[in-house]
């Protein structure tokens, strides 16, 4: 059958003949989808994907020669139209992450339905993400630890010299009196740097403060 525009071209890239059979046997019935090559290892991948300029590559991320992350690192280096979908049989984070990091447009595992393939190449070809619901959540997890440990470093970063050590010192169950000894201040100054500290870390009371040291390793737990 002649390929027509409106189809997906499709490169599959897996070490294992078996799985590039399954996947051409549940791609095969979609009628907007056509694989134009299939490859053993990234590097044959990226001689492939030089030939046949497709819109989607199904990369594994375990293969010889080349593996899928740095497949696809060179795979968005020298063709960054070409959209990169996962299908792998690791679910861990650290894998999710670094073939995100890496440009891959979405992750689906080995054991999801054939139908999650099938959206997820549809998803890719139009620019989309898709990713894998279970790695889904894993992915907002970690952008939500991410995010707040952004923002508390911003907010750390906004206290001056002297108002970390304030914080040290109070975080060690140092009293106003005692801090201001130590540094050679008065109370009154202890007691308005105490004040900016809590403000600028939205911290409310000493247990507060005496955690948030400790996750800065600025004391011992």
């Amino acid at each position: 059958m002649a390929r027509t525009k409106s189809k997906i071209k499709i490169v599959i890239a897996d070490d294992h003949a078996v799985v590039r059979e399954g996947v051409k046997g549940i791609l095969s019935r979609e009628p907007d989808i056509e694989i134009v090559a299939e490859a053993g290892n990234g590097r044959e991948a990226l001689e492939l994907i030089a030939k046949t300029a497709p819109d989607v590559v199904v990369m594994d991320i375990s293969m010889p020669e080349m593996g899928g992350i740095e497949a696809t690192k060179r795979v968005k280096e020298a063709w960054p139209n070409v959209n990169v979908l996962a299908l792998t049989m690791h679910e861990e984070e650290s894998y999710v992450f670094q073939l995100l990091k890496a440009g891959a447009a979405g992750y689906v595992l080995k054991r999801g339905a054939a139908e999650d393939l099938v959206q997820a190449i549809r998803s890719a070809a139009r620019g989309e993400a898709f990713l894998y619901p279970s790695v889904a959540r894993s992915v907002l997890t970690d952008y939500l630890r991410r995010l707040d440990a952004g923002e508390e470093r911003e907010r750390y970063d906004g206290l001056t010299d002297r108002e970390r050590e304030v914080l040290a010192l109070i975080a060690e169950g140092l009293s106003n009196q005692e801090i201001g000894k130590r540094l050679f201040i008065s109370i009154k100054t202890v007691q308005t740097h105490r004040m900016h500290i809590m403000e600028k870390l939205d911290l409310h009371n000493r247990a507060q403060l005496v955690r948030y040291a400790i996750r800065k390793g600025l004391i011992e737990p």
